[in-house]
């Protein structure tokens, strides 16, 4: 028998006369008169219980419009952001156009990153080494692979320096394990970087391990994965109308409140980052400088010489380098001795980032822009997962209402019959 409010109900043997009216809402509400026995009680649950389901579907009816509405307009915000990327894009095209005389009469910078390459593929059997050979062989194809498409790029290849001396002294400081690490966005691209069997054990036939062994360069020993969504991000501000935005970060000062002499900059400042990777790498928004670079280098010093290093001591609180060759690694930690280089380094900024601001304000239009695409997808598969569940919802309230209907009109019909025999029967 039907419950209401998931409370048991039962029809009573002998129910009082009853009758069935018509409803404006195209609903049957029983109406049932007190024979006295307390069955008007039964009659009374039935139509507030038919009232509450009419309720119930007209809320998740009104949710479902809700849905639906959000939906559109997520769509059509979503067009007019492929609209807006796509004038931009031609905008940027005009400039490529008429600066192709510039980039043919200088090919240095593209020289650089291809030594920077050269280097990385000389470590054959490393992860980076396996991922620089395939990029070479394949170009973007690499990152539309399951294991890769999140990956954004080996360390020393995501950032450019001015000079040689400042590549060799931050590769240096960072060291060979660093400037190879892989950068992926998020955790799932680590877990698709390496794959483990049911005992725990590598899976060699699968993630890098079985893409090196298939190309004939099989992965050997531990390699580093940075994972961006996992670092805690700067969260000061950034130097005000800088196209390469720079950490604003407080200048070191001495007791007597003085910059210290020699003092040349933050590290982290000091690597140049690609337009494309300076927004909007992460999920919140946030691009390289901001937490690759902060987390490696965080408040690094720069200093002109050793000994304007060793004087800036008492405000030194994250290390500090001289160009010279002096290494503070941590406060009260000295890195002494001769220099070692590490033939892996950042190559040298290109004229690329010597761009007007109209073209680089442009290229940051179009990041942001396919970053609010990006998560106007996800709103939207989001809209679309609530519609279907209410969707679903309704038709289960709306068969709970119909097998409602049909148990309450057989209700009344036996109220109908039975009064109609106790009108028959002589007194």
């Amino acid at each position: 028998m039907f419950q209401p409010n998931n409370q048991p109900y039962a029809l009573a043997t002998q129910p009082p006369p009853a009758s069935v009216q018509g409803n404006p809402n195209g609903m049957d509400i029983v109406v049932v008169k007190d024979d006295g026995n307390g069955s008007f009680s039964h009659a009374e649950s039935i139509i507030q219980y038919s009232k509450k389901l009419q309720d119930d579907l007209h809320i998740i009816g009104m949710k479902i419009k809700q849905h639906e509405d959000s939906i559109k307009f997520l769509k059509s915000q979503k067009s007019k952001f492929d609209d807006s990327i796509l004038d931009l894009q031609v905008t940027l095209g005009k400039y490529h156009s008429s600066a192709t005389k510039i980039e043919n009469e200088d090919h240095s910078h593209l020289q650089n990153e291809e030594e920077i390459c050269g280097q990385i593929l000389q470590h054959e059997r490393s992860a980076a080494g396996i991922l620089c050979l395939l990029k070479a062989r394949h170009g973007t194809q690499v990152s539309n692979l399951t294991m890769t498409k999140d990956v954004v790029g080996i360390v020393a290849t995501l950032g450019k320096v001015d000079d040689d001396n400042l590549s060799r002294l931050f590769s240096e400081y960072l060291g060979m394990e660093t400037m190879l690490a892989i950068v992926c966005k998020t955790t799932e691209g680590v877990k698709a970087l390496e794959v483990y069997n049911n005992e725990g054990c590598i899976d060699k036939n699968s993630g890098l391990h079985g893409l090196g062994a298939s190309i004939g360069r099989a992965l050997e020993g531990r390699f580093v994965v940075i994972c961006l969504e996992n670092l805690r991000p700067y969260a000061g501000e950034f130097i005000l109308d800088d196209p390469q935005r720079r950490l604003d970060l407080l200048k070191p000062r001495l007791p007597n409140g003085e910059c210290p002499p020699g003092f040349l900059g933050f590290a982290v400042n000091m690597i140049n980052v690609d337009t494309t990777n300076l927004y909007y790498i992460t999920a919140s928004g946030h691009g390289l400088r901001e937490t690759l670079f902060y987390s490696l280098f965080s408040r690094l010093q720069v200093y002109k010489t050793r000994v304007d290093m060793l004087n800036a001591l008492p405000c030194i609180s994250d290390g500090a380098l001289s160009l010279d060759g002096g290494i503070i690694k941590a406060t009260g930690v000295f890195s002494l001795g001769n220099r070692q280089d590490v033939n892996v380094r950042f190559p040298k900024s290109s004229v690329a980032l010597s761009l007007p601001d109209s073209y680089l304000g442009a290229e940051r239009q179009i990041k942001e822009l396919k970053w609010q695409k990006e998560k106007m997808a996800e709103d939207i598969k989001r809209e679309q997962t609530l519609l279907d569940n209410s969707k679903l919802k309704f038709d289960r309230k709306k068969q709970e209402f119909l097998k409602f209907l049909a148990e309450s009109s057989s209700y009344a019909s036996q109220h109908q019959i039975n009064s109609t025999q106790s009108r028959m029967t002589p007194r």
